[in-house]
């Protein structure tokens, strides 16, 4: 029995001094509610939320300036996302509220009181935003290059009046050389007549001459 104890490896407990922080800065939270203002107890708790995403936002590209990353303080302080979305706490002052302005109004995205399902939440949001970005780009391109392909140029445009003058002026000297043979057969067939009527006359009557 003392040998199997003795073969049993020793649990070894995680420590993450991260969340070790975390707890602590929530615990104080939980103090200042009491002792100061609800807005700064609010303000404190975006402030931990916005250290969560805080490598999510360098991720984002320099030129994409759809987005603000800000805590704007106020009645109610809020963590803007871009120019539409929003965090806020929740009515019992502990839970995230991430909201959206709509055209049919205000949309709840997410409401939880786990900082982390928070933080992936608009993490995500972040990711649907930049890609929908990026196929707005590509099919306004697309849409100009098919523009330009469907609009010829100056010098198209100049190609087909001469190909269309040349089309018509082909047309109309066929015509003058069908008119042209049509006159010279009826020519040629009056005088064919003509000498074919001769000859007969002559031939009825040798002796008229």
């Amino acid at each position: 029995m003392s040998e199997l104890h003795d073969n049993v490896v020793p649990h070894e407990k995680v420590r993450s001094l991260r969340d070790s922080i975390r707890k602590v800065r929530v615990a104080e939270m939980e103090r200042t509610d009491v002792v100061v203002g609800l807005q700064e107890s609010e303000k404190a708790r975006l402030e931990m939320l916005s250290e969560e995403l805080i490598d999510v936002f360098k991720e984002v590209p320099e030129d994409d300036d759809q987005f603000s990353f800000q805590i704007v303080p106020g009645t109610q302080p809020r963590l803007w996302i871009d120019m539409t979305s929003h965090v806020l706490m929740g009515r019992d002052r502990h839970s995230y509220r991430f909201v959206k302005e709509t055209r049919l109004g205000r949309m709840v995205l997410l409401e939880t009181a786990d900082i982390d399902d928070m933080a992936d939440c608009i993490t995500e949001y972040i990711a649907e935003r930049i890609i929908e970005k990026e196929r707005a780009l590509e099919g306004d391109w697309m849409l100009n290059r098919i523009r330009q392909q469907d609009v010829p140029s100056g010098k198209g445009l100049r190609q087909l009046a001469n190909e269309t003058e040349t089309s018509r002026n082909t047309g109309e000297s066929r015509k003058l050389r069908d008119c042209f043979i049509l006159a010279c057969g009826m020519v040629s067939g009056m005088v064919i007549g003509a000498v074919g009527l001769v000859a007969f006359a002559l031939y009825a009557n040798p002796f008229a001459g």
